[in-house]
């Protein structure tokens, strides 16, 4: 039985207002056959617009090739909605959308999507509707490996309500108690931040800042933002918020942090902890569940999940890597494949390496593309050679294997180097990165040596979802200054040799030389981007930051020095779901001239200015010609050549244009 499970909006197709909100983020598939995994991606891998709320045609027609099925091989396509949710929001959409009001219900609104990307027409009953937070739960449920626990899913707002509670025995989910919007937790934290100077999705910014302050100097002020209630419930005084406007003055995005950001950092992570302890204790207490799985956004928390696992309060705790929207896809999927099987087990899922995979053959030729700018070598001794360079200093790109599924890089898509340089924390923080300072890098370490270096609360010793903050052995801390945070703790993946034996072997080797078993390990992108996915990406996330190595499968490539004018021989294009701009703008009170620009057809306000060098010759990208020929076709003069070469390599690495060698286009 073969089941797609999909998230995400459905823009472009449907470009109407409450159908393409940012409630539809995330986009992604998830392919099973019966309750097995063939193949997960989030769409932003593809398309490489982060939290992507656009249709996920390329995770889909992904999974389909990656199985070598059609859409015609499946059973059922599960969507994380509610069928009547859907049809409601249609229902009132259409009072304002032409476009909405062709559609007679979710199901004609889906087979139409289908029907116009694919080129298939299909079943009604094809479709299956899974609410979204059953979608959540069920997310990391199914993957627990539990036959019964607690279940928890918190986030900014689903079908009208913020969260759940649910006890599940089996495959029943007893629902127990929600919560709605105006007492989102979600929201309440998005909230505070704005006043932080932050943003949607900048919410692991805020917890990495929060070690830094003392609750203690608004904990006062906090305690009159909510209210604990008996049995577990809470409730969210929002208006409150508003006392901190008059108490102090928002930070503006870009401003530096004060102290004062810190401690306001602090008392909210305390605050949400209060109120999430508050309804767990009740709630075990009333359920006698010994194990509890957390899903949502809000679960993305991982310093709030460490402290609910070094409690005590439970003997085990659950929560994936892809705890908020794109997980809702494997969920939805999961839920629909285990109500049709009911025989089917629920199994511990080790690992969530289920993207695009990267062979040494392909790998090789994309390599040898980028010739001009890279020295290339095929390693006989991977493991030993890059642990040899990483244990010298250098910082590495490390492209292995099928890409992971959800937000966080597990070792396929990685930057990694060494847990004892201090310095590494700044290097790529600054550098690479182009993140704030302040924000601490996780570590992977051999799971058969976690007790050695980690304060590890419970029996189960098996962390491979980075989802958990747990603290490093004291004696360890000044050992480990480039992956121990301020209060000493760490968010740690754990690395087991039959999930991933390449980076296993990579850590063991580095460990036998060193003595510590343990890499630094972020995410393989810049701050402009998704994490890499293709050889392709991470070849320009390299050469546009301060990596020293890059390797994929067993290649090593180092830069060459290069100049901007060799960037001219790439053929340029423009970057999906781009939109350029020209706007009359008064120069002065006479004179009217023109701004250029860049946006995004899904974020307007999101712009970029462009000089009128580079909107002509963006405006003229075909994606055949190069950079040079584009110039030579536009009789750019010498000025206006130096001029554009000059900003090339700037907007190259804000991912405002596509560059790629004319080799790879045949």
């Amino acid at each position: 039985m073969l089941i797609l499970g999909i998230t995400g909006g459905v823009y472009p197709l449907i470009n109407a207002p409450l159908l393409t909100d940012t409630g539809w983020h995330d986009s992604a598939a998830v392919l099973l056959e019966n309750t097995e995994v063939l193949a997960g991606i989030e769409e932003e891998r593809l398309n490489r617009i982060k939290h992507t709320n656009k249709l996920c045609s390329s995770a889909v027609s992904f999974c389909l090739q990656a199985a070598q099925k059609t859409l015609g091989d499946l059973d059922a396509i599960a969507i994380y909605s509610s069928e009547d949710f859907l049809n409601a929001k249609l229902k009132s959409v259409s009072l304002i959308s032409p476009e909405a009001s062709f559609f007679e219900d979710a199901r004609h609104l889906y087979q139409f999507l289908f029907e116009r990307e694919f080129g298939v027409t299909l079943s009604r009953d094809v479709f299956r509707f899974v609410y979204h937070h059953l979608a959540h739960t069920a997310s990391s449920y199914y993957l627990s490996g539990f036959d019964k626990a607690l279940v928890l899913s918190i986030d900014g707002e689903g079908e009208d309500i913020s969260g759940l509670v649910a006890d599940v025995d089996g495959k029943a989910f007893n629902l127990l108690k929600t919560w709605p919007i105006t007492d989102s937790l979600g929201y309440f934290y998005l909230q505070v931040i704005a006043f932080l100077g932050y943003a949607d999705f900048d919410e692991y910014k805020v917890m990495g800042l929060a070690p830094y302050g003392n609750p203690e100097v608004y904990r006062q002020a906090f305690s009159r933002f909510y209210e604990l209630r008996p049995d577990g419930d809470y409730r969210i005084h929002r208006q409150c918020i508003a006392d901190l406007h008059e108490l102090l003055q928002p930070r503006k995005r870009g401003e530096p942090f004060t102290q004062v950001h810190m401690d306001i950092a602090a008392a909210l992570q305390e605050a949400v902890e209060a109120i999430v302890f508050h309804l767990l204790r009740h709630f075990r207490q009333a359920t006698g569940h010994s194990r509890l799985v957390i899903s949502g956004g809000v679960a993305q928390n991982s310093s709030m999940n460490g402290k609910i696992l070094r409690s005590g309060l439970f003997d085990d705790v659950f929560v994936p890597s892809f705890a908020g929207d794109s997980g809702c896809a494997y969920g939805a999927a999961a839920y629909v494949a285990h109500n049709l099987q009911a025989d089917s087990p629920i199994l511990r899922t080790p690992h969530a390496y289920w993207g695009t995979p990267v062979h040494n053959d392909g790998a090789g030729e994309v390599l040898e593309s980028w010739r001009t700018f890279l020295d290339i070598e095929k390693m006989p001794h991977r493991s030993e050679r890059v642990s040899d360079l990483i244990a010298e200093g250098a910082v590495v790109g490390w492209v292995q294997g099928c890409s992971e599924f959800g937000p966080r890089a597990l070792g396929n898509r990685s930057i990694v180097a060494d847990p004892r340089i201090a310095e590494h924390k700044e290097t790529i923080n600054a550098m690479i990165k182009m993140r704030e300072s302040y924000r601490p890098f996780a570590p992977s370490i051999l799971q058969e040596r976690v007790r050695d270096f980690f304060e590890v609360p419970v029996e189960n010793a098996d962390f491979p979802f980075m989802s958990f903050v747990l603290n490093v052995k004291p004696e360890w801390r000044s050992q480990l200054p480039a992956i121990t945070h301020v209060d000493g703790s760490a968010r740690l993946q754990t690395v087991s040799k039959a999930t991933n034996p390449r980076y296993w072997e990579l850590i063991d080797a580095f460990g036998r030389k060193t003595g510590i078993p343990i890499l630094l390990n972020t995410s393989f992108n810049n701050n402009a981007e998704p994490i890499v996915d293709s050889v392709d990406d991470a070849v320009v996330c390299y050469l546009t930051s301060g990596l020293d190595y890059l390797v994929v499968g067993d290649y090593l490539a180092s830069k060459k020095a290069w100049r901007p004018e060799d960037l001219a021989c790439l053929v340029v294009s423009l970057p999906k779901a781009a939109v350029l701009l020209r706007e009359d703008r008064y120069i002065s009170h006479t004179e009217r001239g023109f701004s250029h620009a860049l946006v995004w057809n899904y974020q307007p306000t999101r712009r970029f200015p462009l000089s009128e060098a580079w909107h002509k010759l963006l405006q003229a990208a075909d994606g055949k010609q190069s950079v040079g020929q584009l110039m030579g076709v536009l009789e750019f003069s010498e000025e206006q050549q130096a001029q554009a070469l000059a900003e090339l390599p700037g907007l190259w690495s804000d991912r405002l244009l596509v560059l790629r060698p004319a080799s790879r286009l045949a």
